[in-house]
């Protein structure tokens, strides 16, 4: 009776892990099979036999303990290429993000394992000693003695199945919030950083495992009887190895955002240099105005002294010299009629920062992509606005980048496909929208791990500053950022608040 119950606690055990596992790996990587629960499903059952069989072929041989390390190393070999092999063929996994995530379940799993097995193994090495004075003052028999090792015994292998779970879920659970950014094609010195920690506690492990029992007098004698100061070293150390896991996936997490935050300012250093240029052409812009109402009076004059002559020409039936009277005035007219288009300010939307960066983005379309239509004749900004150019400028700056560069990959895959942006906003209370639509070639590739979607260019290192970029723009003033997909076309919706913020000193 007991060896099945014994078994039954094995196999939930064995399950347990295996939903463990399911959800790491499903929290990381994209699934292979339509249904996310018949994955996770998969792997629960491939993962119980996997460990039914290693514990069928791994059963310690006490005599021969001088070969118990090598059996524990290629135990730990079997059981990572085992479970490399589930990932391949339940999950996409990139490669080193595969051997992250097997390599941490499996540090997890064992530092857990033998911490709790370490702590209960020690009570019931109490309980044992405590039934032996019991029974040596006779107020235990002996049957009364068995019974309470043999329940002790079942107790301790339950009180260390528990417990060890309960460490695998929380731990792992730990490792999914930190790590965010899920899709991070890593380097392989990242990687190298990442797993040092569970290299260090698998290594342990196996260590410990390999020491754990020795043999005197032709029987085996546990560690912690030889040095009953390992009782507490031992616990401490693997409960320090257990926590860098987490905590070196934090720490990695952070330089990945201090990564990005610096290509982030880049770009933002990137988008003022253009603004300022901007500027720069729209003071160029403004000069030329001047300049050209005070040379209007002479433009006139030139013009008067052309025309004057034509009546006679004409009247002296001198056709010659009308006709080169008029071609003179039109070759005139139309030069200035040139100058003037150069000094064109297209879209006047009530911001002078947002007027100069449509301006300069419509005649980049005009120069590299003719057939795209930029429409901004909704796009409106009330007079008293408490929304800085600066951020909006970031904001419509990135949103109108990543338009263009979508209408060109569409223009590239279909010459006569229809390439437009329209951009459109509005106020309603207190909150200002801001809603760009763009034509697209249809091929949203949605990004499961992140809120944005995934990019299509070949640097995806850079992917989702610009989102980003936005988004922390907009989160000034207490707003968000959407997007959404209908047939081909892209919508991106910001709101923000637009009042005056209030700064709590705390």
């Amino acid at each position: 009776m007991y060896n099945v119950m014994e078994e039954v606690v094995h196999l939930i055990y064995y399950m347990a892990e295996g939903g463990c596992l399911a959800k790491f790996c499903g929290s990381f990587m994209e699934t292979r099979m339509g249904s996310r629960k018949g994955t996770a499903l998969a792997v629960v059952l491939s993962y119980m036999i996997m460990r039914e069989c290693r514990g069928l072929f791994s059963v310690a041989d006490y005599e021969n303990l001088s070969y118990e390390s090598l059996r524990i190393i290629f135990g730990t070999i079997v059981s990572f290429l085992t479970l490399l092999i589930f990932l391949v063929g339940f999950y996409k996994a990139e490669s080193r993000m595969g051997i992250f995530v097997i390599l941490t379940f499996l540090a997890v799993r064992d530092i857990g394992y033998l911490l709790m097995y370490t702590v209960w193994q020690s009570s019931y090495s109490l309980l044992c000693d405590f039934g032996v004075w019991f029974l040596e003052k006779g107020r235990l028999t002996g049957d009364d003695l068995m019974d309470l090792v043999l329940a002790g015994g079942y107790g301790m292998i339950f009180l260390t199945y528990f417990s060890s779970l309960c460490i695998l879920w929380a731990v792992l659970k730990k490792i999914v919030h930190s790590f965010q950014e899920k899709e991070y094609r890593m380097h392989r010195r990242e990687l190298f950083f990442l797993l040092t920690p569970e290299m260090t506690g698998l290594l342990i492990c196996i260590l410990l495992r390999s020491i754990m029992f020795a043999m005197e007098q032709e029987r085996p004698v546990l560690l912690y009887d030889k040095y009953p100061a390992l009782i507490l070293i031992v616990p401490l150390i693997l409960l320090l190895s257990l926590l860098s896991i987490p905590h070196g996936v934090k720490v990695f997490q952070g330089l990945i955002d201090l990564n990005r935050e610096k290509n982030g300012r880049i770009i933002l250093e990137n988008q003022i240099n253009g603004m300022q240029g901007q500027i720069e052409e729209m003071e160029h812009i403004y000069e030329g105005i001047r300049c050209m109402k005070h040379d209007m009076q002479n433009t006139i004059s030139i013009i008067m002294q052309l025309t004057a002559g034509i009546p006679e020409a004409a009247a002296g039936g001198d056709k010659c010299r009308h006709d080169g009277r008029m071609q003179s005035l039109q070759d005139y007219l139309a030069e200035l009629g040139r100058s003037f288009d150069t000094l064109e300010l297209r879209y006047r939307t009530g911001n002078a920062v947002v007027d100069t960066l449509l301006n300069m983005k419509y005649h980049e379309i005009c120069r590299t992509m003719p057939e795209l239509k930029l429409e901004a004749d909704g796009l409106l900004f009330p007079d008293m606005m408490c929304i800085q150019s600066y951020d909006m400028g970031v904001i419509l700056g990135n949103a109108l980048d990543n338009a263009i560069e979508a209408c060109r990959r569409l223009h590239e895959k279909d010459k006569e496909a229809a390439l437009f942006i329209r951009l459109s906003s509005f106020r309603k209370g207190k909150m200002f929208f801001l809603e760009i639509e763009n034509s697209f070639d249809g091929n949203m590739i949605q990004n499961t791990q992140s809120e944005f979607p995934k990019t299509s260019k070949a640097d995806a290192g850079a992917h989702g500053l610009g989102f980003t970029n936005m988004k922390n723009a907009a989160g000034k003033y207490f707003g968000a950022v959407d997007w959404s997909v209908s047939g081909s076309v892209f919508t991106l919706a910001v709101m923000m608040q637009d009042e005056q913020r209030k700064e709590y000193e705390l």
